[in-house]
């Protein structure tokens, strides 16, 4: 749990003092789309690897 605090901090340290507002906005709305889109990519692996599909 503490590997989790330390990104979060990582994540909020990164976005302090920045100015653009708009940037900070778009950063974090892509920041979150990279993370959904990686992690459908580990679900389909792990969907095909476990059923048995071939590759």
């Amino acid at each position: 749990m503490g590997t989790l605090t330390h990104f979060k901090n990582l994540y909020t340290e990164a976005f302090e003092n920045c100015k653009p507002e708009i940037v900070v906005v778009l950063l974090k709305i892509y920041s979150v789309f990279c993370a959904l889109m990686l992690l459908m990519a580990v679900y389909a692996f792990m969907h095909r690897a476990l059923n048995g599909f071939e590759f």
